[in-house]
């Protein structure tokens, strides 16, 4: 580390500040960083997710499952895995705002409530996971920040000239080994682990635009590509973490994840082609005719009376014509909508004989109903 009269400094100082106030409110970075990212990332799911004909909305609901469920599964991974870092108060193991979630704990409890969710609203998971995939990045990337705040996550002492300055009370506080309090910069591995992140997500995305990825794929790709990063990263940190055989916890977690989401891609993108639904049975087109007013209504949803003449001699009832048409779009989940009715098409249509019934409109009676198929 070099530094001279009227030089800039050869490192990345230290923020004086890991908060604010407003007003009795103490706000901190760190928090702030997360809540930042993770609006972000709804941002970008919706927008990824309605390129696949998906309902944007559907990831505001599914958020408000998964970010609680985050938070609490990263909070207990770290304090599994780093208990010696655990404020000594009666709330430390809930205390998220001094810092202390882990990707992995947050990611896997996140998954496992989304998928239920999912599940249940009659979604299919894999194309959902791919459209997250990114998005998951870009916060992680985001609430990196607030560990430069926070004064943590840095690596060995290093004389780069972007070495991260890292205070005596902090250098203490981290855990590192006593060697090493002497130095006064250390590697930013915070630092380097958003830059991965955001390269990592860019590449993610052009790939879901130039390769046919499969359901799961970019999730796949999001797991073995993050946890080896991570691999380098735990050779280069010296704060405090459990140790097995010599190596930082996180090492083994981090090899493991790394074949895991590699094994994953391999068999996601060999697995034959399936059918998916993005969108839940009964969609809003059907519960928007529903609630059409009289005056709304086209002439394909309006009264038999009014709508269909008498069946000719020898033609199934008009309920059994449409009874037989909608049944398995209705059975698939699929959305019924009425074709357009030509505009001043007002005479009836001659009678033909083996047609089927035609509304005034002219339009078939078995042709105002086409089952659209999900992609």
């Amino acid at each position: 580390m070099a530094t001279g009269t009227g030089a800039l400094s050869a490192y990345i100082p230290s923020p004086p500040i890991n908060s604010f106030h407003i007003g009795p409110l103490d706000v901190h970075f760190y928090a702030l960083g997360y809540i930042i990212g993770i609006t972000l990332a709804i941002l970008i799911t919706r927008r990824r997710w309605r390129a696949l004909g998906g309902d944007p909305d559907l990831v505001n609901d599914i958020a408000l499952w998964v970010v609680p469920a985050g938070i609490i599964g990263g909070r207990i991974y770290f304090d599994i895995t780093t208990p010696d870092d655990i404020p000594h108060v009666w709330y430390g193991v809930f205390a998220v705002w001094t810092g202390g979630l882990g990707i992995w704990g947050g990611v896997a409890l996140a998954a496992a409530v989304g998928a239920w969710r999912l599940h249940k609203l009659g979604i299919t998971v894999g194309p959902f996971a791919n459209a997250i995939a990114p998005a998951l990045l870009v916060a992680q990337a985001v609430g990196r920040i607030g560990n430069y705040f926070n004064k943590e996550l840095f690596g060995k002492p290093t004389t780069l000239p972007w070495g991260l300055e890292i205070p005596y009370q902090y250098r203490l506080s981290s855990g590192i080994p006593t060697q090493d309090l002497r130095f006064a910069t250390f590697q930013p591995s915070f630092l380097y682990e958003l830059i991965w992140d955001l390269a990592l997500a860019a590449f993610l995305i052009w790939l879901g635009h130039h390769a046919r990825i499969k359901p799961w794929g970019l999730f796949a790709l999001y797991v073995a590509g993050y946890s080896a990063y991570r691999i380098f990263e735990e050779t280069i940190r010296i704060d405090s973490s459990e140790y097995f055989l010599g190596l930082r916890l996180n090492m083994f977690v981090a090899v493991a994840l790394t074949a895991v989401g590699a094994v994953w891609f391999i068999l996601a993108q060999l697995r034959p082609e399936r059918p998916y639904t993005v969108l839940p049975p009964g969609p809003p087109e059907a519960a928007g005719a529903a609630e059409a007013t009289p005056d709304e209504a086209s002439p394909a949803q309006a009264s038999p009376a009014e709508a269909s003449p008498a069946p000719i001699a020898g033609e199934p009832p008009d309920d059994e014509i449409r009874a037989s048409v909608t049944a398995p779009a209705a059975e698939a989940g699929a959305s019924v909508t009425p074709p357009a009715v030509e505009a001043g098409a007002g005479a009836p249509a001659p009678a033909v004989p083996d047609a089927a019934p035609t509304t005034e409109a002219g339009t078939t009676e078995a042709g105002t109903t086409g089952a659209t198929p999900l992609t």
